[in-house]
């Protein structure tokens, strides 16, 4: 049986069982203008239909005959109560093997397994039908909700409104400030972006920099308690919240640890990026996003989801698809590929040098370094090996080792295995796919560190991080270098 037929191609359409189902169908079609044939065994029910203008035949659809009277159909829609009618119809239809495109009513999983063994091309069970779409209709009413209580916040500010990013901020929590600050002004609310740490990875300086995104160092900015309102968005991949002022708005894709006590929680971690939450508020509040918005906030998505290609949903792709239109796709060209620098090159090559790899997990050791930010550069990189799904490279810069690991095991969170390897010596920090942490070199010699014992430390702690990070790894064996 070929099924190179579709829906647009076809002009000619039978609605096999006309019950409440059957009759919405054929009123939509009709309405459309198609050629629609009813057919069912209720003669009153077929003088009804013949009453409203409709075709309509008698015919019992679990006999033979239905096959003769459907012939000059392109769609068959069995769509009648009874299932065991609804089978025998389909597979007389295919017993002469006709190339007509059947939709099929079930009434449950197993019917539906059966009615495809039969042939239907497509199986529709009424109850699922009806679950999604009261879920959609859930999930489209929640969201109004949410936005009438964020717009609430907004115009109870008493002042500007702080937005806080997690610790030295990724793209998904820059675009997703971003776009909370463009949804604030429209209700006429000032808003600064502020953040801790670094913006480190040169793409993500490359994207601040290129869509010209104003961010306030939180040490230059006036206090939290000072501004009108607080927000924190995209903040749980810091692991931790430290904050001294009340917060009045939390959205995140991430679960807090603890409960969240703020005015306003919008916490879904069933999509991918903090991004998507924010592009489905910007459409609830029906603004348009700007070039800067929409570049940022579909950036956000695509380095969340690694292009795509990471626990990617649906309601991920839908904010894409959305926001294509808007974005300014040269300046995302030229964000996913800056220049790399020669303290990069130096670091990467390094990390290539030193490898070790146990299974999918691979360690490296880049040495004394100048920059760190180049670890967690050489981390992405090195997740592109062939067979690797866990990175993490270390080096060091004074006296501190810097650790960047990266993932892409779903059943390995590396924020906890850092925390679990290092929590008790160093300051760790991440979530599932990415993580980092800062330990005091004089950790694992306990002598202080000076310039002649640098390389002696460094011999100690190489040995020591790589075995404590393969142990929380719980991978078991002699590392190789992955050659």
């Amino acid at each position: 049986m070929s099924t190179g037929v579709s829906i647009s191609s076809m002009s000619s359409y039978a609605i096999l069982g006309c019950g409440s189902v059957g009759h919405a169908v054929a009123e939509s079609l009709d309405a459309e203008g198609k050629d629609v044939l009813i057919l069912d065994k209720d003669e009153s029910r077929v003088e009804a239909l013949r009453d409203q203008d409709l075709n309509a035949v008698v015919q019992d659809i679990a006999t033979p005959g239905v096959v003769d009277a459907v012939a000059d159909r392109d769609v068959l829609l069995i769509l009648s109560s009874d299932v065991e009618a609804n089978k025998a119809a389909v597979e007389s239809i295919r017993e002469r093997d006709e190339d007509q495109f059947i939709v099929v009513r079930a009434s449950d999983p197993v019917s539906g397994d059966e009615l495809r063994e039969l042939g239907a091309d497509v199986v529709i069970n009424p109850s699922e039908v009806i679950a999604d779409s009261a879920l959609r209709t859930l999930e489209s009413g929640e969201m109004e909700y949410k936005a009438r209580q964020l717009a609430e916040i907004l115009r109870n500010a008493d002042g500007d409104l702080a937005i806080l990013t997690h610790h030295s901020p990724d793209p998904d929590s820059i675009a997703s400030a971003v776009a909370l600050r463009a949804i604030a002004e429209s209700y006429d609310v000032e808003a600064d972006i502020l953040y801790d740490g670094d913006i480190g990875h040169q793409e993500n300086r490359a994207f601040v920099n290129l869509l010209g995104i104003e961010l306030t160092e939180r040490d230059e900015a006036p206090a939290l308690s000072s501004y009108g309102a607080l927000a924190l968005v995209d903040h749980m991949k810091s692991g931790e919240l430290d904050i001294d002022a009340p917060i009045d708005v939390f959205i995140d894709h991430y679960e807090p640890e603890e409960e969240i006590d703020a005015a306003f929680v919008d916490v879904r971690p069933n999509v991918s990026s903090t991004s998507t939450i924010l592009t489905k508020y910007m459409q609830e509040f029906d603004i348009s996003p700007g070039k800067e918005v929409a570049t940022a906030l579909l950036y956000g998505i695509r380095a969340e989801t690694l292009d795509f290609k990471r626990d990617t949903t649906p309601a991920d792709l839908t904010a894409a698809a959305y926001l294509y239109p808007f974005a300014d796709h040269e300046t995302l060209e030229q964000v996913e590929s800056p220049s790399m620098s020669p303290e990069t090159l130096d670091v990467l090559a390094e990390a290539i040098q030193n490898r070790d790899v146990q299974g999918s997990h691979l360690v490296s050791n880049a040495g004394f370094i100048r920059d760190r930010d180049a670890l967690t550069q050489a981390a992405s990189h090195l997740l592109n090996l062939e067979g690797i799904t866990t990175t993490a490279v270390f080096g060091i810069a004074e006296d501190t080792i810097y650790l960047s690991a990266r993932s892409k095991d779903i059943r390995l969170n590396i924020g906890k295995v850092l925390q679990d390897a290092f929590g008790e010596i160093g300051e760790a920090a991440g979530h599932s796919t990415q993580a980092s942490v800062e330990i005091p070199l004089g950790v694992f010699g306990g002598i202080e560190t000076t310039e002649e014992n640098r390389d002696t430390l460094l011999t100690l702690a190489e040995e020591a991080v790589r075995r404590k990070l393969f142990e929380a790894m719980g991978v078991e064996g002699e590392a190789s270098n992955g050659s």
